[in-house]
């Protein structure tokens, strides 16, 4: 087993500091490779040493202009860092190095949708269930990108989904309480902002929903 594939056995048993030498070691010995620079960059990530990670991926892109896995990293560091218009630019980078899988496309959705950008963001979460259909978490944010462009229809049954999937999904029950209201399903609305209170009691936003449901019922 060479040293890279050891740092992340130890990386899986959560010996970072053990990692981290063996890390730098392979660095040591393979100072033209750009994975260690790449697995080093991770770890930093992960010990939040942001600006060290950053360097790391850097490095490797030195090396290698092509290393998806280093603008990705990137990416993420950067989003971490609430800074998505270069989050993204990362992960286009990536994208253009061949890297596409649903964990890009769920990331630069994230990075667009935080930016206020919801085309752009529905059109990548889009890609990141077509790459996996099971993902709950890209479904939901899918669906709130289309409720929040006014495409509530479309966005009700990716929201239904999302509950059958995880029973625990509060903002997804708030999300359906909403739908219901624009449609003047009061009772309806009240029952989903009741289910995610349940799950949430201090969710301000379902609180809030239901009050206003109860009152537009009561007239």
């Amino acid at each position: 087993m060479g040293t890279n594939e050891k740092a992340m056995d130890a990386i899986q048993n959560g010996d970072l500091e053990k990692a981290a030498e063996l890390l730098n070691a392979a660095v040591e010995e393979q100072p033209d490779d750009p994975v260690a620079y790449i697995n080093f960059g991770n770890l930093l990530a992960e010990m939040g040493e942001s600006e060290k990670a950053l360097n790391f991926f850097q490095k490797a892109l030195n090396l290698d202009n092509n290393a998806a896995a280093a603008y990705y990293g990137a990416g993420n560091v950067l989003y971490n860092a609430e800074k998505y218009a270069e989050a993204v630019t990362m992960y286009q980078q990536a994208h253009r190095a061949g890297l596409d899988d649903e964990s890009l496309h769920y990331m630069m959705g994230m990075s667009y949708m935080q930016s206020g950008r919801l085309p752009h963001a529905q059109a990548s979460l889009q890609r990141a269930l077509e790459c996996n259909p099971e993902d709950t978490d890209a479904r939901f944010y899918y669906g709130l990108c289309l409720a929040r462009s006014q495409q509530i229809d479309e966005a009700v049954p990716h929201f239904e989904r999302v509950v059958k999937e995880d029973e625990q999904h509060a903002d997804a029950y708030y999300n359906l309480g909403v739908a219901s209201m624009h449609k003047d399903k009061l009772k309806e609305a009240i029952s989903y902002f009741d289910k995610a209170i349940e799950q949430q009691p201090d969710h301000m936003l379902a609180l809030n929903g239901k009050e206003q449901a109860k009152k537009f019922l009561e007239k």
